[in-house]
Protein backbone atom coordinates (compact mmCIF):
# COMPACT_ATOMS: atom_id res chain seq x y z
CA UNK A 1 0.00 0.00 0.00
CA UNK A 2 1.12 3.29 -0.51
CA UNK A 3 1.07 5.93 1.69
CA UNK A 4 2.54 8.99 0.46
CA UNK A 5 6.16 8.76 1.92
CA UNK A 6 9.11 9.41 1.05
CA UNK A 7 12.24 8.66 2.94
CA UNK A 8 15.96 9.95 3.66
CA UNK A 9 18.37 7.45 4.30
CA UNK A 10 21.03 9.56 6.67
CA UNK A 11 24.56 7.28 5.19
CA UNK A 12 27.24 10.01 5.96
CA UNK A 13 28.77 9.06 9.53
CA UNK A 14 32.27 8.45 9.83
CA UNK A 15 31.81 4.93 11.67
CA UNK A 16 34.52 5.86 13.88
CA UNK A 17 34.26 2.89 16.23
CA UNK A 18 34.50 0.71 13.04
CA UNK A 19 37.80 1.68 12.18
CA UNK A 20 39.99 0.19 10.87
CA UNK A 21 37.47 -1.01 8.24
CA UNK A 22 36.06 2.42 8.02
CA UNK A 23 39.65 4.18 6.62
CA UNK A 24 38.80 2.01 3.87
CA UNK A 25 35.00 1.86 3.61
CA UNK A 26 32.11 3.45 4.42
CA UNK A 27 29.80 1.99 7.24
CA UNK A 28 26.33 2.27 5.40
CA UNK A 29 27.95 -0.17 2.67
CA UNK A 30 29.48 -2.56 5.07
CA UNK A 31 28.82 -6.17 3.88
CA UNK A 32 26.21 -8.57 5.65
CA UNK A 33 26.23 -11.62 3.79
CA UNK A 34 28.19 -10.20 0.93
CA UNK A 35 25.47 -7.41 0.12
CA UNK A 36 25.81 -3.63 1.61
CA UNK A 37 23.67 -2.61 4.49
CA UNK A 38 22.78 -0.18 2.34
CA UNK A 39 21.05 -2.37 0.09
CA UNK A 40 19.15 -4.24 2.62
CA UNK A 41 17.65 -0.61 3.23
CA UNK A 42 16.70 -0.07 -0.25
CA UNK A 43 15.02 -3.26 -0.82
CA UNK A 44 13.12 -3.31 2.09
CA UNK A 45 11.58 0.32 1.72
CA UNK A 46 10.81 -1.38 -2.56
CA UNK A 47 9.11 -4.11 -1.18
CA UNK A 48 6.92 -1.16 0.84
CA UNK A 49 6.32 0.82 -2.49
CA UNK A 50 8.62 3.47 -1.04
CA UNK A 51 9.85 4.83 -3.81
CA UNK A 52 10.79 8.21 -2.95
CA UNK A 53 14.66 8.02 -1.57
CA UNK A 54 17.02 10.13 -0.45
CA UNK A 55 20.83 9.44 1.01
CA UNK A 56 22.55 11.98 2.58
CA UNK A 57 26.36 11.57 1.92
CA UNK A 58 29.69 12.87 3.61
CA UNK A 59 32.82 10.36 4.64
CA UNK A 60 33.82 8.15 1.59
CA UNK A 61 30.79 9.81 -0.68
CA UNK A 62 32.50 8.09 -3.43
CA UNK A 63 32.09 4.63 -3.11
CA UNK A 64 28.51 5.20 -1.69
CA UNK A 65 27.63 7.50 -5.24
CA UNK A 66 29.22 4.45 -6.85
CA UNK A 67 26.82 2.61 -5.68
CA UNK A 68 23.77 4.80 -6.00
CA UNK A 69 24.59 4.75 -9.90
CA UNK A 70 23.32 1.21 -10.32
CA UNK A 71 20.45 0.84 -12.92
CA UNK A 72 17.92 -0.49 -10.00
CA UNK A 73 18.35 2.67 -8.13
CA UNK A 74 17.25 4.87 -11.30
CA UNK A 75 14.77 7.25 -10.70
CA UNK A 76 13.65 6.50 -7.60
CA UNK A 77 16.87 7.24 -5.33
CA UNK A 78 18.77 10.89 -4.94
CA UNK A 79 21.67 11.90 -3.55
CA UNK A 80 22.62 14.75 -1.32
CA UNK A 81 26.22 15.68 -0.71
CA UNK A 82 27.48 17.26 2.76
CA UNK A 83 30.42 18.48 2.64
CA UNK A 84 29.99 19.23 6.17
CA UNK A 85 27.94 17.42 8.65
CA UNK A 86 24.33 18.78 9.30
CA UNK A 87 23.43 17.17 11.66
CA UNK A 88 20.42 14.89 11.76
CA UNK A 89 17.69 17.68 11.90
CA UNK A 90 20.20 19.70 9.69
CA UNK A 91 19.53 17.30 6.84
CA UNK A 92 15.78 17.43 7.52
CA UNK A 93 15.62 20.86 7.19
CA UNK A 94 18.03 21.18 3.75
CA UNK A 95 15.60 18.96 2.51
CA UNK A 96 12.37 20.25 3.85
CA UNK A 97 10.68 21.24 0.55
CA UNK A 98 10.89 17.81 -0.36
CA UNK A 99 8.65 16.65 2.59
CA UNK A 100 5.77 19.38 3.02
CA UNK A 101 2.68 17.16 2.20
CA UNK A 102 4.42 14.14 3.04
CA UNK A 103 5.04 11.40 5.83
CA UNK A 104 8.88 11.52 6.16
CA UNK A 105 10.58 7.78 6.72
CA UNK A 106 13.82 9.12 8.52
CA UNK A 107 16.17 6.21 9.07
CA UNK A 108 19.68 5.94 10.79
CA UNK A 109 20.75 3.44 7.92
CA UNK A 110 24.00 2.36 9.69
CA UNK A 111 22.00 0.11 12.13
CA UNK A 112 20.97 -3.19 11.00
CA UNK A 113 17.73 -4.07 11.24
CA UNK A 114 14.75 -7.02 10.30
CA UNK A 115 11.18 -6.45 10.76
CA UNK A 116 7.70 -5.97 9.61
CA UNK A 117 8.18 -2.82 7.82
CA UNK A 118 4.70 -3.42 6.20
CA UNK A 119 3.27 -3.58 10.03
CA UNK A 120 5.17 -0.18 10.99
CA UNK A 121 4.10 2.02 8.34
CA UNK A 122 0.15 0.55 8.58
CA UNK A 123 0.85 1.19 12.30
CA UNK A 124 1.79 5.16 11.85
CA UNK A 125 -0.91 5.48 9.23
CA UNK A 126 -4.12 3.81 10.23
CA UNK A 127 -3.60 2.69 14.10
CA UNK A 128 -1.43 5.57 15.97
CA UNK A 129 -2.98 7.90 18.14
CA UNK A 130 -4.43 10.43 16.63
CA UNK A 131 -2.81 12.85 18.60
CA UNK A 132 0.73 12.19 18.30
CA UNK A 133 2.81 13.32 15.01
CA UNK A 134 5.52 10.66 15.29
CA UNK A 135 5.93 7.17 15.25
CA UNK A 136 9.50 6.06 16.86
CA UNK A 137 10.54 2.17 16.11
CA UNK A 138 11.99 0.45 19.69
CA UNK A 139 13.65 -2.70 20.38
CA UNK A 140 14.20 -4.65 23.61
CA UNK A 141 18.38 -3.48 24.45
CA UNK A 142 19.84 -6.01 26.22
CA UNK A 143 22.48 -3.37 27.83
CA UNK A 144 20.10 -0.46 28.47
CA UNK A 145 22.27 1.61 30.27
CA UNK A 146 24.44 1.63 27.00
CA UNK A 147 21.15 2.54 24.63
CA UNK A 148 18.70 5.41 24.71
CA UNK A 149 15.74 4.14 26.84
CA UNK A 150 12.09 5.41 25.98
CA UNK A 151 9.55 5.94 28.91
CA UNK A 152 5.78 4.87 27.31
CA UNK A 153 2.78 5.77 29.22
CA UNK A 154 -0.04 3.50 28.80
CA UNK A 155 -1.24 3.95 25.09
CA UNK A 156 2.42 4.27 24.48
CA UNK A 157 3.55 7.20 24.03
CA UNK A 158 6.73 8.57 24.73
CA UNK A 159 6.71 10.18 27.94
CA UNK A 160 10.29 10.66 29.04
CA UNK A 161 13.89 9.63 27.34
CA UNK A 162 16.54 8.11 29.34
CA UNK A 163 20.29 8.35 27.47
CA UNK A 164 22.39 5.95 28.51
CA UNK A 165 22.08 6.28 32.09
CA UNK A 166 22.36 3.91 34.88
CA UNK A 167 19.47 1.36 35.65
CA UNK A 168 17.24 3.41 33.33
CA UNK A 169 13.17 2.86 33.75
CA UNK A 170 12.97 0.06 31.36
CA UNK A 171 14.68 -1.59 28.42
CA UNK A 172 12.83 -0.34 25.80
CA UNK A 173 15.26 1.82 23.02
CA UNK A 174 14.70 4.04 20.92
CA UNK A 175 15.70 2.17 17.49
CA UNK A 176 16.31 5.67 15.38
CA UNK A 177 13.89 5.12 12.83
CA UNK A 178 10.82 7.41 12.75
CA UNK A 179 7.99 8.26 10.74
CA UNK A 180 7.26 11.32 11.03
CA UNK A 181 4.51 14.14 10.06
CA UNK A 182 4.81 17.47 7.95
CA UNK A 183 4.37 19.66 10.59
CA UNK A 184 7.51 18.04 12.39
CA UNK A 185 9.39 18.96 9.59
CA UNK A 186 7.80 22.34 9.44
CA UNK A 187 8.91 22.99 12.95
CA UNK A 188 12.63 21.92 12.25
CA UNK A 189 12.40 24.56 9.25
CA UNK A 190 11.16 27.37 11.48
CA UNK A 191 14.09 26.64 14.37
CA UNK A 192 17.46 26.65 12.42
CA UNK A 193 19.67 26.01 15.67
CA UNK A 194 18.19 22.70 16.04
CA UNK A 195 20.66 20.31 14.47
CA UNK A 196 20.32 17.03 16.13
CA UNK A 197 17.21 15.03 15.98
CA UNK A 198 17.49 12.96 19.01
CA UNK A 199 18.65 14.98 21.18
CA UNK A 200 17.01 18.68 20.34
CA UNK A 201 13.55 17.77 18.24
CA UNK A 202 12.23 14.78 19.86
CA UNK A 203 12.16 16.20 23.61
CA UNK A 204 10.50 18.68 21.85
CA UNK A 205 7.71 16.39 21.10
CA UNK A 206 7.46 14.47 23.94
CA UNK A 207 3.83 13.47 24.00
CA UNK A 208 2.97 13.05 20.68
CA UNK A 209 5.35 10.62 19.66
CA UNK A 210 3.95 6.95 19.49
CA UNK A 211 5.76 4.01 19.04
CA UNK A 212 6.36 1.01 17.25
CA UNK A 213 7.91 -2.18 18.68
CA UNK A 214 10.44 -4.28 16.30
CA UNK A 215 10.19 -7.74 18.20
CA UNK A 216 13.43 -8.89 15.14
CA UNK A 217 16.86 -7.95 14.75
CA UNK A 218 17.94 -4.52 15.44
CA UNK A 219 21.36 -3.93 15.78
CA UNK A 220 24.07 -0.89 16.18
CA UNK A 221 26.73 -2.18 14.16
CA UNK A 222 29.28 0.33 14.79
CA UNK A 223 31.38 -1.68 16.64
CA UNK A 224 33.19 -4.90 14.37
CA UNK A 225 31.91 -7.43 16.43
CA UNK A 226 28.25 -6.26 16.61
CA UNK A 227 28.68 -6.43 12.54
CA UNK A 228 29.95 -10.02 12.54
CA UNK A 229 27.22 -10.76 14.57
CA UNK A 230 25.47 -9.47 12.07
CA UNK A 231 26.28 -12.00 9.46
CA UNK A 232 24.63 -14.92 10.77
CA UNK A 233 21.11 -13.18 11.68
CA UNK A 234 18.31 -14.52 9.78
CA UNK A 235 17.04 -12.02 7.68
CA UNK A 236 16.30 -11.95 4.06
CA UNK A 237 18.68 -11.02 1.28
CA UNK A 238 17.59 -7.82 -0.83
CA UNK A 239 15.21 -8.58 -3.46
CA UNK A 240 17.82 -7.77 -6.54
CA UNK A 241 19.76 -11.23 -8.04
CA UNK A 242 21.32 -10.09 -10.77
CA UNK A 243 25.30 -9.60 -10.35
CA UNK A 244 26.07 -6.66 -12.00
CA UNK A 245 29.69 -4.93 -12.39
CA UNK A 246 29.10 -3.55 -9.24
CA UNK A 247 28.21 -6.56 -7.29
CA UNK A 248 30.97 -8.23 -9.02
CA UNK A 249 33.29 -6.15 -7.86
CA UNK A 250 32.10 -5.26 -4.82
CA UNK A 251 32.42 -9.65 -3.79
CA UNK A 252 35.93 -8.61 -4.29
CA UNK A 253 36.79 -5.90 -2.04
CA UNK A 254 39.06 -6.64 0.75
CA UNK A 255 36.20 -5.90 2.98
CA UNK A 256 34.62 -8.83 2.29
CA UNK A 257 37.20 -10.71 4.13
CA UNK A 258 37.71 -8.53 7.10
CA UNK A 259 34.26 -8.66 8.40
CA UNK A 260 34.29 -12.26 8.47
Amino acid sequence: MNYNTKALLLSAGLGSRLRPLTDIWPKCLMPIRSRPLLEYWLSMLSKNNVQNVLVNTHYLSKYVNKFLTQDKFKNWVDITYEKELLGTAGTVRKNKDLYKNNTLLLIHADNWVCCNFTNFLNFHHEKRDKNTLITMMTFTCDNPAACGIVELDKKGIVINFHEKVEKPPGNLANAAIYLIEPQVVEWIANNPDVNDFSTEVLPYFLGQISTWENKEVHRDIGTIEELKKAQIDNCDLPIWTEKNTWQQSFNKNIIQELVK
